[in-house]
């Protein structure tokens, strides 16, 4: 879980980010609540996809605004000075609509922010949160906010603020990736163990699922490409269905597992039975782009040359340029940037986690990919993920 040295680090460069004037920040993004305060509702729970609100102030004070089974759904003790509490089921009487139990938690707060200039969440307020606060539309920071938003400046833009801050991970975040790595490499090397001709997409699901759930020690979020691609089909994508592998086809496991709303995001092609000489080579390739992308993978690298780089070997070889992102990065979601796409304005910098992953797709041969993550530093790379990655 994300820790309280982390979280106030993480609380400490966003005041460093946004002018004095602001005294208080409502943070309404569950995922920008977690990584503020380790205030996560535990997505597989009755109270999974309910939230809170975190009202940080200049002062160093840190309230968390929930329902009562929101709190007590919460994943981890949150990192906070308050809680403003608001009932919604008691086992007694009848419920209430349940977001309007979190409108009033806020207008709880009200008095307190009137007179203050502060700044708001705006994409993920409810606008009924936004009118219980009640404060003072013409202060000077949301009047500020405003005019940074119409002219393309996100200088007091709260939410872009806070995903330009996600992008350094601090220690506590790269161990929990640390971890989602740990339990996705646990199922890369299940599926080693389980695809075989006769076995179907969603067995090798549930197998890959175990795996990765055993390793973790505890319950997870499991998504991804569970799919087989085969000379007639080169491309597929997706959740697994109901299709027995033969042989002669691929299998993709591009997969992520999510922990406290963190996750690893990486790739291994499997041959279903042996490979053709025309799946080895391709295979090789993939290899070979890989590693042409991490020799540019460093802080300051452009975000366009390092696509450019993955996508050289398969060009060289007189195939079409890598027809997705050669990466992405990863964290708080699936994906963030920098994005590694041939027009891409991203820049890498220290504390961008990153995938590199190449792949292609070819009709009368099968598709495949591979992919693995990395911590960018000042000086290169340090590689996350560590799952074996072969054709057989």
């Amino acid at each position: 879980m994300l820790t309280e040295e982390g979280c106030l680090a993480r609380r400490q460069r966003l005041w460093n980010s946004i002018p004095e004037i602001a005294d208080w920040v409502l943070v309404a993004d569950p995922r920008h609540v977690q990584y503020l305060a380790n205030f996560w509702v535990e997505p597989l729970s009755f109270s999974g996809f309910e939230r809170g609100l975190l009202l940080l102030e200049r002062s160093g004070r840190a309230t968390l605004l929930a329902d009562n089974f929101a709190l007590r759904s919460a994943a981890h003790e949150p990192y906070i000075d308050r809680e403003i509490v608001e009932e919604w089921y008691d086992h007694k009487h009848s419920v209430r609509n349940r977001d309007h139990a979190l409108i009033a938690a806020v207008r709880r707060i009200a008095d307190e922010l009137r007179e203050r200039p502060g700044l708001i969440e705006a994409e993920w307020l409810p606008v009924s949160a936004w009118m219980a606060l009640d404060v003072q539309r013409e202060s000077y920071a949301e009047r500020e906010a405003d005019h940074s938003q119409d002219n393309g400046n996100d200088e007091l833009d709260l939410g872009t603020i806070l995903r330009r801050l996600r992008r350094h991970k601090e220690p506590d975040e790269i161990e929990l990736l640390k971890q989602c790595m740990r339990a996705g490499d646990a199922g890369q090397a299940r599926l080693r163990e389980v695809v075989r001709p006769g076995v179907s997409e969603h067995e090798v699901y549930c197998e890959v699922q175990k795996a990765a759930l055993l390793e973790a020690g505890r319950p997870a979020l499991v998504y991804g490409d569970f799919r087989g691609t085969s000379p007639e089909v080169p491309k597929a994508g997706g959740l697994p269905t109901d299709h027995v592998l033969a042989a002669g086809e691929l299998f993709i496991l591009d997969y992520s597992i999510v922990l406290d709303g963190y996750r690893s995001d990486f790739t291994n092609t499997l041959a279903v039975g042996k490979p053709t000489d025309p799946q080895v080579m391709l295979f090789e390739l993939c290899e070979a782009a890989m590693r042409a992308g991490e020799e540019v993978l460093t802080a300051g690298a452009a975000a366009r040359d390092v696509y450019a780089s993955v996508s050289r070997p398969f060009e060289d070889a007189g195939y079409p340029p890598l027809p997705h992102h050669a990466g992405h990065g990863i964290g708080l979601a699936h994906p963030e940037p920098p994005i590694l796409v041939p027009e891409s304005d991203d820049e890498l910098v220290a504390g961008d986690v990153v995938t590199l992953e190449p792949g292609i797709y070819q009709a009368g041969i099968g598709g495949m990919r591979i992919e693995h993550n990395y911590l960018i530093t000042n000086d290169g790379y340090e590689r996350l993920s560590n799952h074996d990655i072969s054709l057989t």
